[in-house]
């Protein structure tokens, strides 16, 4: 690999702001916010809307289409089918 092109990587606590769920991770960017992890140490926090703890993905609480797609809810609508 080419020295010198990589960014530099930071320990750095990502905070949900909708529940409160934090994690540590590696990022390259950083903040001038601080918090204190379990172990002890400080770290940056950067602030997130939607994490795994929030998506609804992760969560099941995925909402499905359940009226089906455009064709669907065309034929529907002019009484095609």
């Amino acid at each position: 690999m080419k020295p010198n092109i990589h960014p530099k990587t930071y320990k750095v606590m990502f905070h949900d702001v909708n529940s409160g769920y934090r994690f540590l991770s590696s990022s390259t960017r950083t903040s001038n916010e601080t918090a204190e992890w379990e172990d002890g140490k400080t770290y940056p926090v950067i602030k997130v809307e939607v994490s795994s703890d929030t998506h609804p993905f992760y969560t099941g609480r995925q909402k499905f289409n359940e009226r089906g797609g455009r064709v669907e809810q065309f034929k529907k609508r002019f009484n095609l089918d």
